[in-house]
Parts: C-alpha cells; structure tokens; sequence
C-alpha cells in the first residue's frame, strides 16, 4: 500500500513546508513594517506578501485533493510530478507577487493549468473506476484491442 502513495505523501509534505515558508514570510514582514496581528493593511509591500501567502493557502486545500484523487484513481507518478510543477509555480506566484503585483500573473496562470490538468486526471481515473467496478466496462482494455 505504501508504494502506492510515498511520492504523493512526499508531495505533500513539500507543500505543507512551502506553506510553513510563505506564513514565516508573513511573519517577518509584519516585523520589518511594524504591522500587528489583527492589522492586515499597511505598505503595498506588507499587503503584497500577505495577499500572495492568504492565496496560497486558499488554494492549497483544493490542491491536495486534487493531487491525491489523480494519485490513487489514475496514476501516482503522473500526479506527483504535476504537484511539485504546482508548488514550483505557487513559489514563484510568491516570490513574483512579494515584487510586484504584475508578476503574479504568469506563475498564477500556469499553477492553475497544472490545477486543470489534475482535473481532468482526477475525473478520468474515477470515472474509469466507477465503469470497470459497477458497469464491468474495462475502457483500457478497449483501447489496446
């Protein structure tokens, strides 16, 4: 069983460190700005940073689900590959958005073609499932016949 999902659970753990990454950033900011907890406004660079890291983490519950659905219902390295393409980009989304607010936009764009992408792979491999399990229609073995 295990073989069957340490990339995914390494994925995982890379993106709850990227995470714990993009909070201490926060943390550091609202030092270096003098903004305390509760306050959430202050410079466009303290915003920017906080904006960037409260995205990420809206995003990062809908990643995890998607990562892991295409991981166990279509194929684990496939999926594995595709989350450490989504964490590189949500990085750069980070680093691009903590600069400017104009260079959020490429890594934001391409993370979310990644999110598409385990999309599709998500509902493939379930619905591949669901026919080969309820309806006894194996599509794979239709294609290779």
């Amino acid at each position: 069983m295990l073989d069957q999902i340490h990339l995914l659970a390494a994925v995982t753990v890379l993106g709850v460190l990227e995470q714990a990454y993009f909070f201490l950033q926060v943390i550091y900011a609202r030092r270096v700005f003098g903004i305390s907890p509760p306050k959430i406004s202050g410079p466009p660079e303290f915003e920017r940073i906080f904006r960037a890291q409260v995205n990420s983490s809206e995003y990062f519950p809908i990643f995890l689900a998607l990562l892991w659905q295409a991981g166990l219902f279509f194929h684990q390295g496939l999926a594995a590959a595709l989350g450490l393409l989504y964490l590189y980009a949500r990085y750069c989304y980070f680093m691009g958005y903590r600069t400017s607010s104009s260079e959020r936009l490429a890594p934001i764009y391409f993370s979310t073609g990644v999110l598409w992408i385990l999309i599709a792979a998500s509902a493939l491999g379930i619905l591949h499932f669901f026919l080969s399990h309820y309806v006894g229609l194996n599509i794979l073995q239709l294609l290779t016949a």
